[in-house]
């Protein structure tokens, strides 16, 4: 399989963005040596960018990004494909609505993981972005699509843009590759105040309705249209 005729000029925007995006984990402190990981679905065909694996982000560039099919088989590039491609490759499949997904092992984010408890919503930024608690879902050994089904299984039962795969760290899903960045830098940001305020003492959940308003808000007022 090669990349479509039909695709080639959508691709090139795609790697170009990708790649810049994943300036964004290291400029909002997401990611360290090169873990993590930026993809996005290239509209209206069975294809997504995603980064190669094990390459500095200091050396990423457009033209080393990779494509891959939606099995995670290489189509077009250079590099071998991110150790993560089989997750998400496995949200692609099943979330049609999902055109971007993020992992990154940013520390609090992780430190949750660790726990293997939710983030609570006690912040509205938390019931604009996501909708309620960060959830979390369940351990599984990276190498196939196990991981993608365990965020898949979660998001599904969540309004969340952000799952904490358990002791292991935080994914992503936004409408596009940036949607899905910045759910990744407010996940880490919420899990980090989250923290400090259980130092503080007990931190006390949203009221389901003020939830269900500030999401609704957010979701369709919020912002330039």
């Amino acid at each position: 399989m090669t990349v479509p005729d039909a695709a080639r000029e959508t691709v090139r925007t795609l790697r170009d963005e990708v790649a810049r995006l994943h300036g964004e984990l290291v400029r909002n402190g997401l990611v360290v040596w090169t873990a993590g990981n930026v993809s996005a679905r290239v509209p209206g065909h069975d294809l997504m960018v995603i980064k190669p694996s094990g390459v500095s982000y200091d050396d990423l560039s457009a033209a080393s990004m990779v494509v891959t099919d939606l099995d995670g088989v290489l189509v077009d590039g250079d590099h071998t494909p991110s150790s993560d491609t089989a997750a998400h490759a496995y949200v692609y499949r099943h979330m049609p609505e999902v055109g971007g997904v993020v992992h990154t092992h940013s520390t609090y984010a992780c430190a949750w993981s660790a726990l293997r408890t939710p983030v609570p919503c006690t912040l509205t930024m938390m019931a604009d972005e996501f909708g309620g608690p960060i959830p979390v879902g369940p351990f599984a050994r990276i190498g196939d699509d196990s991981i993608g089904r365990g965020i898949v299984d979660t998001l599904q039962r969540s309004r969340s843009r952000a799952v904490l795969m358990a002791n292991h760290g935080p994914f992503t899903v936004g409408r596009d590759a940036r949607a899905a960045v910045k759910a990744a830098v407010l996940c880490e940001e919420v899990c980090r105040a989250a923290f400090l305020a259980q130092q503080l003492g007990t931190p006390v959940p949203l009221e389901q309705s003020d939830v269900d308003a500030l999401y609704e808000r957010y979701q369709h007022v919020y912002g330039q249209g």
